[in-house]
């Protein structure tokens, strides 16, 4: 069995310890005017952390991935790759926040939510104990209840806040509820012993197995916007604070993949059960439904929530070719890396919009090429990159990602799956190629403006990210690799 290492026992440490003690500051200091102070701190504190778990990384001190063992947590290469990149968001989102909440009241309050829902994301990724699962899940998702409101005078933002409170109440009973068979099916909790206790399941016990699967799927697909479970994503993420969206569009997203490959893949496997059409299925009335309704949006924020969805179908194509070629969960892996930079810095590139000239319909961004040049550049490349335009990061992703349905002896459905992908990818670049047209080609007399520094900062990071791992994806492709894990595990009976 894998033991508790150290690597999350710090993060908690480190993140758990900041959040806790920022709002006590605020009120020994009794300052209401610093929020840049905060913010530093909430800042230094993630900048620390991703760097102990670059370390790690870097010097290949991490093992495999090991899904069906461990105790509690576990660290791997598959949870460092999930940590590296919700860490980033929470940066991201952290350094876009600085102008946002510079006029805001609660500033230490919004950056310990921050780091204290970082703290489950992140766990999230490490465990391999479904009742550690579910607390990391609630962690994460509880203060991001109250972040998506945190802007209570605004009745948009307080609909989003109970749309996604009543919605999350709901996928969160639904875990429990398959967590608590599971346990009656199996007497343990921890997912590698699950795994092997649903192997050698009795043929009579097998109905309650599927539904407790079928209950993972639906709780954990409304966390990844997965359709028909995403209803409350678009409104949640037009009500919230832009700088929030990022953090849920890019960041608690991927938290949800990390719980569905620990889980729901591995269930299917070891109950040896052919989910993989159904998954197909799913993942093209996800892109297509995301990717269509895009297209008719007027808010920038709708538009890339429901063009959100689109890419949680392209990362779904990865787990419905799983159990037939590795080469889908390496896709999969890349993409959540490349999709957690490149929607967080869209919607920083938003918030800094929203701060700085206040508007989000897609028709007054007229010339704002013009007005916001540095803005506007790191927002065009994110969404070349989200298109899967090359030499972009995302282009190396996506082709790994149709390309593994396009791999020999899969059945005759996989190749539907790289078209859908393809026409989808195609389809997008309507409604991305429609913002570029109206900050690049319409409204010529716009004078720049002096736009926020931390907003330049992450369209820095985002543009040298995105195109540096488009020119040379070598590495990054290499470390998904290494994260992948080993589906072909064979389960027996416990003596």
């Amino acid at each position: 069995m894998i033991e508790i290492t150290s690597t999350p026992i710090i993060l908690i440490a480190i993140l758990g310890t900041i959040g806790m003690i920022l709002p006590v500051i605020s009120v020994v200091r009794k300052e209401k005017g610093s929020n840049s102070f905060y913010a530093a701190i909430a800042f230094g504190a993630l900048v620390v952390s991703i760097g102990y778990v670059g370390y790690e990384i870097f010097t290949n001190q991490l093992p495999p991935a090991a899904v069906f063992s461990g105790d509690v947590l576990a660290n791997d290469s598959f949870s460092g790759l999930f940590a590296i990149a919700m860490l980033i968001v929470a940066i991201l989102t952290t350094a876009g926040s600085f102008n946002f909440m510079r006029n805001q009241a609660h500033s230490p309050v919004y950056y310990s939510l921050i780091l204290l829902s970082t703290i489950g994301m992140v766990l999230v990724a490490y465990s391999t104990d479904l009742v550690m699962l579910f607390v990391a899940w609630e962690l994460m998702s509880i203060p991001t209840y109250v972040l998506a409101g945190f802007m209570k005078k605004n009745p948009s933002s307080n609909e989003a806040a109970l749309k996604y409170f009543l919605f999350g109440a709901v996928s969160s009973a639904i875990i429990i509820y398959g967590i608590s068979i599971v346990y009656g099916l199996t007497g343990s909790t921890n997912i590698g012993d699950v795994m092997t206790g649903l192997a050698n399941l009795d043929p009579s016990m097998m109905p309650l197995a599927l539904l407790a699967v079928g209950m993972f799927i639906a709780g954990f697909g409304f966390k990844m916007g997965l359709v028909p479970f995403h209803m409350w994503l678009p409104d949640t993420y037009e009500g919230a604070p832009p700088t929030i969206t990022a953090l849920l569009a890019a960041g608690t997203k991927k938290a949800g993949f990390a719980a569905a490959l620990r889980v729901i893949i591995m269930g299917t496997i070891a109950l040896n059960i052919d989910w993989t059409l159904a998954l197909g299925v799913i993942a093209v009335m996800t892109m297509t439904v995301g990717n269509i309704a895009a297209i008719m949006q007027k808010n920038i924020s709708r538009m890339l929530a429901y063009s959100s969805i689109g890419h949680a179908g392209y990362i779904l194509i990865g787990l419905a070719v799983a159990p037939f070629t590795s080469l889908g969960i390496q896709g999969s892996l890349f993409h959540v890396l490349n999709h957690s930079v490149m929607k967080g810095a869209a919607f920083i590139a938003i918030a800094g919009i929203v701060t700085t000239i206040g508007i989000t319909n897609i028709e007054k961004l007229k010339g704002l090429g013009r007005k916001m040049p540095i803005t506007s550049l790191g927002l065009v490349i994110s969404l070349l990159a989200l298109a899967g335009v090359p030499p972009t990061a995302g282009f190396w992703s996506k082709l790994l990602l149709f390309g593994s349905a396009l791999e020999p002896g899969l059945p005759a459905w996989a190749g539907w799956l790289a078209i859908a992908g393809v026409l989808n990818s195609a389809l997008s670049l309507a409604y991305y190629g429609w913002i570029i047209r109206k900050m690049y080609f319409e409204g010529e007399t716009e004078k720049r403006i002096k736009e926020p520094k931390a907003i330049i900062g992450v369209m820095i990071f985002s543009i040298i990210f995105l195109v540096g791992i488009g020119v040379y994806p070598d590495p990054v492709i290499e470390f998904a690799k290494n994260a992948v894990p080993v589906l072909g595990t064979t389960f027996t009976p416990s003596t």
